[in-house]
């Protein structure tokens, strides 16, 4: 790893960090500058899960630089989603969400309650101050996070939102009204 100087890494857990170093150092290798701006060129961000069996620019035809892409578990519209939402619509260039959460989430698989003891059962950590908004029914919940987006006060009126259902097995979504 010539790449990275001795300073750097003695602070840094690189044993820990090796394959994505490695990774790093094969894709710089050919790596050239696109000179994309930070701007969403298609106008849309997309909220989605932080599955990794999620590639939201290929699964909408998009490439870099098309899309601004949000995630979380569950792809919920939280504080913070809104908080990027603002930024991304007036200084990014979104003029379009679409909310896309996925089939076989783990987050709709539990309720808040089972989620809280499987982790102090299997791990001995009390998570109850934190809040991880899982659902138990997909598109009811998929419907309020797209109102939330729509009736937020600091959004842009004219700013169009949709919300959609991934499915990992077909790669199809599915629209939801809302």
């Amino acid at each position: 790893m010539p790449i990275y100087d001795a300073e750097h890494l003695a602070v840094f857990p690189a044993e820990s960090f090796e394959d994505v170093l490695q990774g790093n150092v094969s894709f710089a290798r050919s790596f050239t500058d696109s000179g994309l701006t930070g701007r969403a060129a298609k106008g849309l961000a997309v909220i989605t899960c932080m599955d990794s069996r999620i590639a939201p620019l290929n699964l909408l035809g998009m490439q870099a630089g098309d899309v601004k892409i949000i995630r979380n578990a569950g792809a919920r519209v939280t504080d913070d989603v809104l908080r990027t939402l603002i930024l991304a619509t007036y200084l990014l260039g979104v003029t379009r969400v679409l909310v896309m959460p996925h089939t076989d989430c783990r987050m709709a698989s539990a309720s808040e309650s089972e989620i809280h003891a499987r982790i102090e059962a299997e791990f001995g950590v009390d998570t109850r101050s934190f809040e991880f908004r899982t659902v138990d029914d997909q598109e009811s919940a998929l419907i309020t996070d797209v109102v939330r987006i729509r009736s937020h006060p600091a959004l842009p009126k004219a700013l169009v939102v949709g919300g959609a259902i991934y499915d990992v097995h077909t790669g199809l979504i599915t629209p939801i009204s809302a």
